[in-house]
């Protein structure tokens, strides 16, 4: 890891609020987005295809479950052993590299050659690699998008990751039941094609952050010591933690909403208004909060995450529990207070890395979260488990308020 560079300028959140037209004047931040969204839209019509198709082939419950998740679970090893390609390698060539990695994937799920177990350990195995492009994609936007309008590029991306996998349920339920699962996994090919295109023509061909005598060595050997390093440094892991425990708290609250509701339809409105609170926060906060507001705003959101769900100890109605489950969700937009910190935290040339360890933190607090949830609603009333979680979440947010909080005197010692 190369040594930091100290700096005494004082950084203090840019005083001007993006809109969204400054977003899209940027052209290559407009085929980064078009590319991520048709990226999201593909994979949620893979894992729905995938799931589909091994059920029909198995009846197992269990091999379509896995089938659905099987993109997602090997991103936390990928991202434990593989994150310094991310800042070793191109930015271009790693996301274009793994959209066409992506295409021969799923032309190989859709001719049908491997038995269903095969099928699950190719997706698998592609997965490994997927927090590298991730990383790659998340560490380009502050390439692109300076100050404020770094900030709301992150919200906006927020926002499109849930609005594309519900238009990705929708689209593939309509092309699984028009074409059959084979024939959405073709159009899933085209998606993978389509956004490697836009990556590839859309994007300069910037180069590695991490070269030289800086990118010998393996890189397992590497992630593991960046990681380290990164996890070592008060500041970043005060910011990680901030980031990761308070809102992984309510994701195991929300890991019990089924069991809670009783009904696939008093479930479903509650996850509708937990998403929609989510990206009510995240446009509201990221588009209409000015910068040095939202940052000071930044413990106070955390706090909403977890005190709506108090309430949950009681027997509410559908309604109202939808109404403080969706007020709560809406604390997540907290993030966007941290995201200016957490990139003057970083080291320039590992934020690749940084942002893939953030990103790896979140999922394996979330899975673990939801996972303890669930063991605990063995024994202990649904409502009890996530009035419990919200209580958890709240205290993690007191004990982090230090980090969560704008400093007085916020100095970048990184360049």
């Amino acid at each position: 890891m190369t040594t930091p560079t100290t700096t005494t300028t004082t950084s203090a959140p840019p005083i001007d609020r993006a809109t969204f037209r400054d977003l899209f004047a940027v052209g290559e931040f407009r085929a980064l987005f078009a590319s991520y969204g048709i990226f999201m839209i593909g994979e949620t019509v893979k894992m729905l295809a995938l799931s589909v198709l091994v059920y029909q082939r198995t009846n197992s419950p269990l091999l379509a479950a896995l089938a659905y998740v099987a993109g997602f679970l090997p991103s936390v090893v990928g991202g434990m052993f593989l994150l310094a390609y991310a800042d070793r390698w191109r930015p271009r060539a790693v996301m274009v590299g793994y959209d066409l990695i992506r295409v021969v994937t799923v032309v190989v799920l859709a001719i049908g050659v491997l038995p269903p177990v095969g099928a699950l350990a190719l997706v698998f195995t592609v997965g490994l690699v997927s927090p590298v492009a991730a990383a790659a994609r998340t560490a380009l936007l502050p390439d692109l998008l300076a100050g404020d309008r770094y900030v709301l590029g992150r919200a906006l991306f927020t926002i499109t990751a849930g609005a594309t996998q519900v238009l990705g349920f929708a689209v593939g339920g309509a092309l699984i039941g028009l074409l059959g699962p084979y024939g959405a996994l073709w159009a899933t090919a085209v998606t993978c094609l389509t956004s490697a295109v836009l990556i590839r023509f859309g994007l300069s061909d910037r180069p590695a952050r991490v070269v030289g005598a800086a990118a010998t060595g393996g890189a397992v050997r590497e992630t593991w010591r960046v990681n380290r390093r990164l996890l070592a440094d008060p500041p970043v892991r005060g910011l990680l933690l901030a980031t990761w425990l308070p809102g992984a708290l309510l994701v195991g609250a929300e890991g019990v909403v089924v069991p809670y509701a009783g009904g696939e339809a008093a479930a479903g409105a509650l996850f509708m208004a937990g998403a929609g609170g989510m990206l009510l926060g995240d446009l509201v906060v990221g588009r209409w909060v000015a910068p040095a507001r939202r940052e000071s705003l930044t413990p106070w959101l955390a706090l909403l995450l977890g005190v709506p769900m108090l309430a949950f100890v009681a027997d509410l109605g559908l309604l109202v529990a939808a109404v403080l489950f969706g007020a709560a969700t809406f604390g997540f937009s907290y993030h966007l207070g941290l995201a200016r910190r957490f990139l003057d935290a970083v080291p320039a040339d590992r934020r690749g890395q940084a942002f893939g360890l953030s990103h790896m933190g979140m999922m394996t607090g979330q899975g673990l979260a939801a996972g303890a949830a669930g063991l605990v609603a063995e024994w202990v009333t649904p409502g009890l488990v996530m009035a419990g979680f919200g209580a958890l979440s709240l205290v993690a947010t007191l004990l982090l308020w230090r980090q969560l909080r704008v400093p007085r005197m916020n100095v970048p010692r990184h360049a």
